[in-house]
């Protein structure tokens, strides 16, 4: 039996798997976020641990004769989250979220500082990541600063209160920005930069690695029988991808949730920091990853929905078929943008509407606007080197046959849908746990099984191409009109 644990921003989720990765039992349990000020985003660390005790303890309730037999636990948990701890391993501060954006000044001035961020971290210097907040605090809060003895990244604090161990994996880790990401492995220079040494970080593994046991006490609680091991884990998106089996080189998934990603594996690290992709380590040995990140995916059509006051189905369901492009252009920045264009300044927009535009054709703008934006990432990651023909779709989005059939001719990719399922981050958690446990991750990874395979149409991919090419003017007429 295996255990995935994910640790989201708005809630912990627990999974028990048995040996063929069927599921058994599931738990989950709230978490809230605090913003004192305009732009910040917190959270207290103690408040992971209460929910994972939590989701845990009502696993053993449902299921105790499956969780005596757990053999090897995973951690999954939302990426770049600042947390700071005392020489006693107690938190001085809450935790700085990935969505906080206190950091602007410092980003620009340690881009500026040190360049090897871009060439050793591989990606831009941005608020959401680590090695800023730490640079805020250091010139903000010099005494919590001066009292900081370990900095870990939110399921690493879980991590250490289930083993007693300070480690972290290399993907989660790598969103850090103190990585040599081709190395897989901490950088003295970019540490340093932010007033750090090794001394202040966990010992790195590789995601389907053990990185502990399961204390004894912990063990009494939940009734399991036996030490189990503590995988190494990986960042959300790492995890996503191993619950979906995107592990060899090449292989590839697009996520339409509230925001979306497009994430390939890779065989090497392979940045451009120049069209703001993400160059990590994977949470698999020997393995990078790129990611295509915008902001606003579902959050678009759920924006238009309420707004029109109708349900995201009801829009969708206005469309028989795509025959076309909208004549209406969307671009969806409600809240900026990261990939290509970095730009947390940018705002939505809509063009050529007219006296006949309703509210189909509303949503076929965003549906399309949505696409040619996930296509801006795959334009970034080509540049890097990657090329991809077929993508596994994941997230809510996914259950829009119309919008698939978009992004299948739009991207020029076989779009591949699979059966209905949980394909989130704690199953691939569960399957770093279970690789640990096992000492091997052969046969662990395996992609879903698949209901449906859409094949780009080639009409559609010429008349799309040729929407893409004018939809790809509007941003710079928008950033120069002041939006």
């Amino acid at each position: 039996m295996y255990i995935g644990l994910d640790i989201g921003t708005s809630s912990v989720k627990a999974i028990l798997l048995n040996e063929d990765q069927s599921l058994i039992s599931s738990a989950t349990a709230e978490l809230s976020v605090q913003r004192p000020h305009p732009g910040w985003s917190e959270q207290d660390p103690d408040s992971w641990w209460t929910a994972c005790q939590t989701v845990l303890d009502a696993l053993k309730t449902q299921a105790p004769k499956e969780m005596a037999a757990v053999r090897g636990i995973g951690l999954s948990g939302h990426m770049h989250g600042a947390t700071l701890l005392d020489d006693a391993g107690r938190p001085l501060r809450p935790c700085i979220l990935w969505n906080d954006g206190r950091s602007g000044k410092q980003c620009a001035e340690l881009q500026a500082a040190e360049p090897k961020f871009l060439t050793l971290g591989g990606n831009l210097v941005m608020p959401g990541f680590t090695a800023p907040k730490l640079q805020w605090v250091r010139e903000n809060e010099p005494d919590i600063f001066a009292r900081t003895a370990m900095v870990l990244l939110p399921k690493d604090y879980v991590r250490f209160k289930l083993t007693g161990e300070y480690a972290g994996d290399m993907s989660d880790s790598a969103g850090t920005l103190w990585m040599d990401v081709a190395k897989r492995d901490w950088s003295d220079e970019l540490l340093a930069a932010t007033g750090l040494t090794r001394k202040h970080m966990p010992r790195l593994v590789e995601g389907s690695e053990s990185s502990g046991i399961l204390k004894p006490g912990l063990c009494a609680r939940w009734g399991v029988d036996g030490a189990p091991v503590v995988a190494g884990g990986g960042g959300d998106n790492a995890a996503s991808a191993c619950g979906v089996g995107a592990v060899d080189p090449g292989s590839a998934f697009v996520s339409l949730g509230t925001s979306g990603v497009l994430f390939v594996t890779n065989d090497r690290f392979s940045p451009n920091v120049e069209g703001a992709v993400h160059a990590f380590c994977h949470a698999v040995p020997d393995t990078w990853h790129q990611m295509g990140v915008i902001l606003s995916a579902t959050d678009s059509l759920n924006w238009l929905a309420g707004t029109l006051k109708k349900s995201p189905a009801e829009l969708t369901g206005l469309l028989d078929k795509v025959s076309g492009p909208s004549a209406v252009s969307f671009l969806p920045y409600l809240g900026g943008e990261r990939t290509p264009h970095n730009d947390v300044d940018i705002r939505a927009g809509f063009m050529g509407i007219s006296h006949e535009t309703d509210d189909a054709e509303l949503t076929h703008a965003v549906l399309d606007g949505v696409a040619f934006a996930l296509k801006d990432c795959l334009q970034a990651l080509s540049v890097a080197g990657t090329k991809i023909d077929r993508v596994l779709a994941v997230g809510g989005g996914s259950r829009s046959q119309l919008w698939l059939e978009i992004i299948a001719s739009l991207l020029n990719v076989t779009v591949d849908v699979p059966v209905d399922g949980d394909f989130g981050a704690s199953l691939g958690a569960a399957r770093l746990g279970h690789a640990a446990a096992l000492g091997t991750t052969e046969g662990i990874f395996s992609r879903p099984r698949l209901k449906a395979s859409i094949d780009p149409v080639p009409a559609l991919t010429e008349t799309y191409a040729e929407a893409y090419g004018q939809w790809r003017k509007l941003y710079p007429a928008l950033k120069h009109a002041g939006f």
